[in-house]
Order: structure tokens, then C-alpha cells, then sequence
């Protein structure tokens, strides 16, 4: 397979009133993991050419598999978290930057300007 599992379709909304194709998982280790290109949460807008607009899921399913050796998918990234699955990630892995990642170079910065602030006044 292409080494990742899809969501959605006419007969299968993921997201109320859109009945697009989405990425719900990537497979550790499968084609497209090993791509790096995909991520979860993208939405599939065609395969090799064939638009995936107004599908049922099993047909698009039907797409993928017999897509061939040589496949060009056609994506739309997802801008924002969204409710639901797709923001979910299992395995255990958190999705997201962690909040630390982002609180810890804030205050390092807010630190060292204080730092240069407080050196700069005692000069003056």
C-alpha cells in the first residue's frame, strides 16, 4: 500500500458538510512516511490526475489501490487544528509542538532582555 490510511467521502462526512478525502494516518515505516511529503490531517484533492470530488469513501479507497508503482497525489494542507480525529494522533504521540517548546525560548528571551536592560541602565 501507500502507507496511509483516508477518511471521508460523500456517504462518510469527516467534517460536517464536506465531503472531501483527508489523510487520517500516516504508517510508520510505509511509502509515505518514507516520502515525508504527507501529513495528517491533509486533504487529498486528487490521485494521478483523477479528482476525488463527490466520491463515496470505498471508491476512493478503490482509487488508491489501484493507483500503481508511480503515484501523484494532489493535497491541500490543513491550515489550522481541527476538532476531532484528525488533530487526534494515536500510538501514543502527541500532536503539535509541546508547550514547553514554545514557553521555554520565550522566557529565555524575556530573561536576557531584561538582563541587557538592567546592564545598559547601570552604565547610564
Amino acid at each position: 500500500g501507500l502507507g496511509f490510511n483516508i477518511v471521508g467521502g460523500t456517504d462518510q462526512q469527516y467534517i460536517y458538510n464536506d465531503s472531501s478525502i483527508y489523510v487520517s494516518r500516516i504508517k510508520k515505516d510505509g511509502a509515505a512516511y518514507l516520502d515525508g511529503r504527507l501529513q495528517e490531517g491533509d486533504k487529498i484533492l486528487a490521485v494521478n490526475g483523477k479528482d476525488l470530488k463527490d466520491l463515496r469513501h470505498k471508491d476512493a479507497v478503490e482509487l488508491f489501490m489501484n493507483a500503481g508503482y508511480d503515484v501523484s497525489l494532489k493535497i491541500q494542507r490543513r491550515l489550522q487544528p481541527q476538532n476531532g480525529p484528525v488533530g487526534h494522533q494515536s500510538d501514543g504521540e502527541s500532536g503539535g509542538l509541546p508547550l514547553a517548546a514554545i514557553l521555554v525560548p520565550g522566557l529565555a528571551l524575556a530573561a536576557t532582555a531584561v538582563w541587557i536592560l538592567l546592564r545598559y541602565r547601570q552604565r547610564m
